[in-house]
């Protein structure tokens, strides 16, 4: 039987994917950002995690474009245990007692409101279902049209796939954080259509930046792998 390939900067694409991923959870549950602009009497306000997590689905797609969507499938995984991880460590962190002169220029009561939604598990709770359903929605798709198109037109894959996969990812992201009380309800349509438009057009603006990395990496690897007999079950970890 032969040994599973073996990839250079596989495992430096999963920690930039990772270290993203936790960044955004944080980012989202410590600060909402208005900059006092607003569509259709909606403002434009968003949680700070919005600002890095659409660099995940890039990502995602440069794994699933170069590596297939097996090891995107693996190293979305991996990103959800870390993130599982992150909030244990925080939850402990909160119901240890405070030291008292932190107490008195921060306390328990700060730390609740800026790391609340991520101790509590509200935003790891909510990115982890709704990335479940958009980033494996957005691989599963980009795989397929990939070879529907035998690997011509990457933009369109891109930005098909994220149309798609972001709109599950932030409806269910807000939804789920909202019933959790890390965000207020007056707040829904505004985080959703903030975070859906910035995210999808993050994508389209990296498109070039996604060309160029899918290209270094196809020759660098000697990669580049067409999903036509994959199983496409999310939770089959084997590849």
């Amino acid at each position: 039987m032969d040994s599973p390939r073996t990839f250079k900067y596989l495992d430096l694409v999963m920690a930039a994917f990772v270290t993203i991923l936790l960044i955004s959870n944080i980012a989202s549950s410590a600060k909402i950002i208005d900059w006092g602009m607003n569509i259709g009497g909606i403002p434009l306000a968003f949680d700070a995690g919005t600002l890095m997590f659409p660099l995940i689905y890039i990502f995602g797609d440069i794994l699933t474009e170069v590596y297939g969507y097996r090891q995107s499938r693996r190293v979305i995984w991996v990103g959800f245990a870390a993130a599982a991880l992150m909030s244990g460590c925080f939850w402990v962190i909160q119901h240890l007692p405070g030291e008292a002169q932190w107490q008195g220029y921060a306390g328990d009561a700060a730390y609740g409101a800026i790391l609340g939604g991520v101790s509590s598990g509200g935003i790891i709770v909510a990115s982890l279902t709704a990335y479940f359903l958009g980033e494996f929605s957005n691989s599963y798709i980009l795989a397929k049209m990939k070879v529907a198109t035998e690997g011509k037109h990457l933009w369109m894959r891109t930005i098909g796939s994220t149309v798609v996969g972001e709109g599950l990812d932030t409806t269910g992201f807000v939804l789920i954080a909202t019933l959790f009380g890390v965000f207020p309800w007056e707040l829904f349509w505004t985080l959703v259509l903030t975070n859906y438009i910035f995210k999808v057009a993050v994508e389209v603006v990296f498109t070039p930046v996604t060309y160029t990395v899918v290209g270094f990496l196809k020759r660098a690897e000697q990669e580049d792998y067409y999903d036509t007999k994959t199983n496409f079950n999310p939770f089959s970890l084997g590849v």
